[in-house]
């Protein structure tokens, strides 16, 4: 079970994002790989925390988290899950670490690909986007879709060599005259895009950078209790990059389709289910739509209009693993609008008969009261 993101930075829900950064930076340092060399434990913290700190950081993301925890990244969101890599933390937090760690822009880690020690900078791929459009029962119970993506692959025999501009750091140094004086930037050389690499063969088949495009099967595993609006991610199905960069993802986009008698309300399904005032007072059984097929149900002699019927577990599987919402039956009687003379002569009759004379007893719960309940 992964850690509450909150535990991994040690904070309170009720962090300001000024402290949610604060509390990030100080467990970066404290973990940093150019501080544990060879340190698997503190490498896997130092990525922990980057990946607590890239869903706190953001608004939305950390609403979603707060309602659904960590199954609303199930296959994405976030950095994926444990998919993301040293590139990305610097790339995208590299001013958290200032000049703590070789003063580069990129937080100067040397052993994955930072900028200030040396090394090579990796690119990564651009995403992809798709949307896949769902069921209620694949929605109530999770599904795992296969869907065709054309993207972009490395084309076969390419061959790159390093960028002589850059010596494949993929970023030059440029000095800017400020009112402070001369300051030193770096900026992304655009001699070889910033990958640090230039196409040296390039295969028939292949564009100028040295890809291809590529039809891919991909396998997508989502959640039951998404909802609509949400976006999964698959890491590193996305894009190629050039050289030795790395994949971007694929961005899946959940749509729903609406069921023709169940309505959703969270976790909760809704029914309405009309009977004849003669089913309402002999009683009577019912077959219904529920989200893997029908159901039949018994409905008690005088049963009331407005009466709901709950059938637990009969709903949606909770996005956070607490369960499954319940089926939600509401009973109304039809009252018939025309009527033959026999018909209209037995209720002329029935009329001022005590059993026909409304009497609600206190278990008969009003309209109110029934949907507090139905909210609480």
């Amino acid at each position: 079970m992964k850690e509450d993101y909150y535990d991994i930075l040690g904070i309170t829900k009720n962090a300001t994002s000024a402290e949610i950064k604060k509390a990030y930076r100080k467990k970066a340092l404290k973990y940093h790989p150019d501080k544990n060399p060879g340190d698997n434990e503190a490498e896997e913290m130092f990525k922990k925390s980057a990946e607590a700190y890239e869903v706190l950081s953001n608004a939305d993301k950390k609403a979603r988290y707060d309602q659904f925890g960590h199954a609303a990244f199930q296959g994405g969101g976030g950095f994926g899950g444990g998919g993301m890599n040293m590139d990305d933390i610097f790339s995208q937090f590299g001013d958290i670490f200032g000049s703590a760690f070789g003063g580069g822009g990129g937080g100067g880690f040397s052993g994955f690909g930072g900028f200030g020690g040396g090394g090579q900078r990796r690119v990564k791929g651009s995403n992809l986007r798709i949307r896949v459009k769902l069921s209620l029962k694949e929605v109530a119970n999770g599904v795992e879709k296969k869907v065709k993506v054309r993207r972009k692959i490395q084309a076969d025999g390419v061959t790159y060599t390093t960028c002589d501009t850059c010596n494949g750091r993929g970023q030059v140094a440029k000095m800017t005259n400020t009112i402070l004086g001369r300051m030193q930037t770096a900026a992304t050389c655009t001699t070889c895009g910033g990958s640090g690499q230039i196409l040296d063969n390039k295969p028939s088949d292949a564009d100028n950078q040295g890809m291809k495009v590529s039809e891919e099967t991909v396998s997508i595993k989502i959640p039951g209790g998404v909802e609509e609006g949400m976006q999964l991610k698959v890491p590193g199905k996305g894009n190629d990059a050039p050289g030795n960069g790395v994949p971007g993802d694929l961005l899946v986009a959940i749509e729903t389709q609406d069921h023709e008698t169940l309505k959703r309300e969270g976790d909760n399904l809704h029914y309405d289910l009309y009977i004849s005032i003669c089913d309402a007072v002999l009683g009577t059984s019912k077959e219904i739509d529920a989200v893997d097929g029908k159901v039949r149900i018994k409905l008690e002699p005088g049963i009331q209009s407005g009466k709901i019927l709950r059938l637990r577990g009969k709903g949606i599987s909770s996005i956070n693993g607490y369960g499954t919402g319940d089926l939600l039956v509401h009973v109304n009687v039809w009252t018939p609008k025309e009527l033959n003379k026999d018909q209209k002569e037995f209720f002329e009759r029935m009329q001022g008969n005590e059993n026909f004379e409304p009497k609600p007893e206190k278990s008969d719960k009003s309209f109110f009261e029934k949907v507090k309940d139905m909210f609480s």
